[in-house]
């Protein structure tokens, strides 16, 4: 989530020659705005209602005003024909994401109600309250001329169709501002040999305008050291609170994973980090190797409250999984398990931290000898993702774009997983399991990839559009 609310601007858009002219239209109009302002105003969201605006000199204005009031994203909009000398000093100052709202009072026009108005002047005026569609072209056309993006919605102003696309374009906005307002810490070094995650950082701040911090193991392990006896009889209490701790889990391991957690949350916190990508062997230094072997439950606490971590140093999967939790859909880190022909399905899953907010039934905590392919032993987390519909995100490195968001829906659904101390979780998807992974793969996505419940796939366009992403969905 954003450190601070999400900053909206709102205005309509007319022409100032009407007013005189038609009784009761600007007012009318007017109205129509502050209805608008009223729907997208809810906790977490600040809306900055710039009024009517019916001047070039008046845009101007509201530009500046934009920029003083630090707006997000300004919804635009056309009530009514309005010259498009009127919007370009707006959009230009602003500097932000603009959606044109298209948007007509009614359905359509009563005909015959109109044609029985005795007044051509009055019939003029309420076909005006009525013609926003008439001037999107010109606005468009010098939207491209200006090389500035266009994003429109068209519809009625209360039909739930708009409304439905409004919300995901706020979502969108929510996201774009989250990722540029977040600290993202990276601690350790990448996972030798995965040449598909290592990542250009100094990109991410460019396309994301996430700021990233290099911490360090040792500070952590230097933290582990300074925890009390009392903090780690707590976070005993809260793992046995938040998971299902199985019967043989060692005294000592869920202590030794307690030092870590209570440690984590302090070097989070110093940080102020909203997300943290590690992985460290710990060979030949014994702090850092008891650090590291039992710092699962702590990141899959952290997690579950809107800090994702990502294993494996995997940088582009964090901010997959910080885009989805921003969504409120989740984001577990996961990849291929194996494929079931049988029941036509994919399983998915990961070692390490799970998104224990999205599991289905509490989280099993289970010890293992080894973590397979890593150093050490410890306690790690069994659990699948909740039955019902889910989202796979992936943020791929495109040539033309920087990144792309690679998107899929399906359904998580009931069946036997691997009960081996991992998350994993049996996807279906509509196109079928070969359908799915070959158009998947298609598109060289990392391993890796950050599920998420519900179908969200409609705001992450959304939010790749805002944010000069590319965008493709397989299913």
């Amino acid at each position: 989530m954003s450190k601070r609310p999400l900053r909206v601007g709102i205005c309509g858009i007319g022409l100032d020659a009407y007013w005189p002219q038609f009784a009761g239209l600007q007012k009318r109009l007017e109205d129509y705005v502050a209805q608008v302002a009223a729907r997208l105003e809810r906790p977490g969201v600040g809306v900055v209602n710039l009024g009517l605006i019916d001047t070039p000199q008046r845009s101007s204005e509201a530009g500046h005003q934009c920029r003083r009031d630090d707006i997000d994203v300004l919804f635009l909009y056309i009530t009514t024909y309005a010259l498009s000398n009127t919007v370009l000093p707006l959009i230009q100052r602003a500097g932000v994401p603009v959606i044109v709202l298209n948007l007509q009072p009614e359905a359509s026009i009563d005909y015959a109600a109109f044609n029985k108005l005795d007044d051509r002047t009055a019939m003029t005026g309420e076909w005006l309250a009525y013609c926003s569609a008439c001037p999107v072209p010109e606005i468009a056309n010098v939207m491209a001329r200006a090389g500035i993006p266009f994003h429109q919605v068209t519809g009625v102003l209360d039909q739930d169709r708009t409304w439905t696309e409004i919300e995901e374009w706020l979502a969108a906005a929510g996201v774009r501002a989250a990722l540029a307002d977040a600290r993202l810490g990276l601690m350790g070094h990448y996972y030798s040999g995965m040449l598909d995650i290592m990542t250009d950082v100094t990109m991410v701040s460019i396309a994301f305008g996430t700021h990233v911090e290099i911490v360090e193991v040792d500070e952590l392990s230097a933290l582990a050291a300074e925890v009390n006896d009392a903090a780690v009889a707590r976070r005993v209490d809260e793992f046995r609170a938040s998971f299902d701790v199985q019967p043989d889990c060692a005294p000592d391991e869920l202590r030794r994973a307690a030092r870590t957690s209570a440690a984590l949350d302090t070097f989070v916190a110093r940080h102020e980090l909203d997300a943290l990508a590690y992985y460290y062997k710990g060979s030949g230094n014994a702090a850092n190797e008891d650090t590291m072997s039992s710092i699962i439950l702590g990141t899959s606490l952290l997690t579950a409250r809107h800090i994702p971590v990502a294993g494996e140093y995997e940088v582009k999967n964090v901010l997959a999984m910080k885009i989805m939790d921003t969504l409120d859909a989740g984001g577990s880190f996961t990849e291929y398990y194996a494929m079931d022909f049988k029941d036509d399905l994919v399983l998915m899953g990961h070692d390490g931290p799970g998104h224990i907010a999205i599991a289905e039934g509490r989280t099993k905590v289970k010890p293992l000898r080894v973590y397979h392919g890593k150093v050490g032993r410890g306690l790690s987390v069994e659990m699948s993702v909740k039955h019902g519909p889910v989202t796979l995100l992936s943020v791929v490195e495109d040539p033309r774009t920087r990144f792309k968001l690679l998107v899929a829906e399906g359904e998580c659904v009931p069946g036997p997983i691997l009960e081996i101390g991992n998350t994993n979780s049996r996807y279906r998807f509509p196109m079928g399991a070969y359908g799915f992974v070959n158009a998947w793969n298609a598109q060289g996505p990392a391993h890796h990839c950050a599920v998420g419940v519900g179908h969200v796939a409609a705001s992450l366009s959304k939010a790749a559009a805002l944010m000069g992403l590319g965008f493709h969905q397989v299913c």
